[in-house]
């Protein structure tokens, strides 16, 4: 599926350079940098078709709804329009628009997406994704941040984004070998940036990849202008109550989050534990991948249990049909367990890269300012009005508005 052309190596000049870009031709000694298309082949099309026409469903429960899990009758309508509506070439076109390189990183093949902007000073932003997310959640802010004037913006807001697809996902290798937590990829993905010639760049994201551009933070501060992330938790000061000094609105919030731990997070446990055994379940069924993915996006989304209030049906089959197609249920799922289980040495240094916090209210995992605070270098934090975890594909102009406003300040400040 890679269009490899023997000495394709992108990003090696990058125009005229402005802060945080550079005009130097990539080290000749470093892996190349390949264009990549997306090309799933037909056969792999086909044996989807063949298992979504053989699902076998278990016996109905119908007072449940979703308290058990997946309600039954809305995912075998979502498999039946997935089987025969759905149009992966027409999705495949879609995410082929935006350009895609992969690059060997610690002998690991790392696919991305790197759009330039076309602004001359565009500011260099490296935004990672979580789990059960991919690149395809950013498909609706690439536009607006590298190209502000022609989404509302203004010219001086633009960036040049990296979005890479973690070690185990999507179209990026999958480790062979454990140790892959995120202090790990945090260095694989501060290369990535020293690769594309980027010098002083910021860093987004929410789930691991809150998690992931943390360890980067810590990784690389010399070249980490800024940090901001939707999803900001840390814990509460050692020793001390946990709700001390909190408003009534953040200790009723706080509660509310313990619920959800208790509830709602049997999925880190296998996921932490025995990633393997789910994984195997999952690459063989598409209807259980199917399952497992939209259930989350249905309970982390502020939507009012209804997914597609919010995500249209294309959008969660993209990012679940992704899943599928590269075979990645069991390499993805084992980041929980690597991070359970870390190899690279645990820093647990305080953040003192400026940071942002775009805190949207149905967030799943959330801390209080006062505890982040404590944890990070917090110079900015917007509570925003609706969204929840993946925010980038629910509530995009208010994320992106954020990183505008706080990178405005972050790339004029002196490293």
């Amino acid at each position: 599926m890679i269009r490899a052309a023997a000495l394709a190596v992108v990003a090696a000049v990058v125009g005229a350079a402005g802060a945080g870009r550079t005009a130097t031709a990539q080290a000749v000694d470093a892996p190349p940098i390949v264009p990549f298309s997306i090309r799933v082949p037909d056969a792999a099309l086909d044996d989807l078709k063949q298992r979504l026409a053989r699902a076998r469903f278990p016996e109905p429960l119908p007072p449940a709804g979703w308290a058990y899990g997946t309600d039954l009758a809305y995912l075998k309508d979502l498999v039946g329009y997935w089987r025969d509506r759905f149009d992966w070439r027409a999705q495949e076109r879609r995410l082929n628009q935006f350009e895609q390189f992969t690059t060997s990183i610690d002998g690991l093949p790392v696919h991305f997406i790197h759009r330039r902007s076309k602004q001359p000073n565009a500011f260099p932003l490296l935004v990672t994704h979580g789990w059960p997310g991919s690149i395809v959640e950013f498909t609706k802010v690439i536009g607006p941040l590298t190209d502000p004037a022609a989404h509302g913006g203004r010219a001086e807001d633009a960036f040049d984004v990296v979005m890479p697809s973690l070690p185990g996902f999507a179209f990026s290798g999958k480790p062979a070998e454990p140790g892959y937590d995120p202090a790990r990829i945090a260095q694989m993905l501060a290369k990535l940036m020293a690769r594309l010639g980027y010098q002083r760049y910021g860093a987004q994201g929410g789930d691991w990849g809150a998690i992931v551009n943390t360890q980067v933070a810590l990784a690389d501060p010399q070249h980490v202008a800024g940090l901001h992330l939707n999803m900001c938790t840390a814990a509460a000061p050692a020793g001390a109550d946990a709700n001390a000094g909190l408003s009534a609105a953040e200790a009723a919030r706080m509660k509310a989050r313990q619920t959800f731990q208790a509830e709602e997070t049997g999925y880190q446990q296998i996921q932490g534990t025995k990633p393997q055994t789910l994984g195997i379940a999952l690459n063989d069924s598409p209807v259980g991948l199917a399952a497992w993915i939209v259930e989350k996006f249905r309970t982390w989304c502020d939507c009012d249990g209804n997914p597609e209030a919010i995500f249209s049906r294309d959008e969660l089959l993209t990012n679940i049909t992704l899943y599928w197609v590269t075979q990645t249920a069991a390499s993805s799922a084992r980041i929980y367990y690597e991070s359970r289980h870390p190899t690279s040495p645990v820093n647990r240094n305080r953040i003192e890269v400026p940071t942002a916090c775009a805190d949207f209210p149905k967030e799943i995992i959330w801390s209080p300012r006062a505890h982040v605070a404590t944890r990070y270098n917090i110079v900015r934090w917007t509570e925003m009005p609706r969204g929840g975890h993946f925010a980038a594909l629910e509530q995009p102009q208010l994320l992106v508005d954020d990183v505008r406003a706080f990178f405005r300040e972050v790339r004029g400040a002196k490293p």
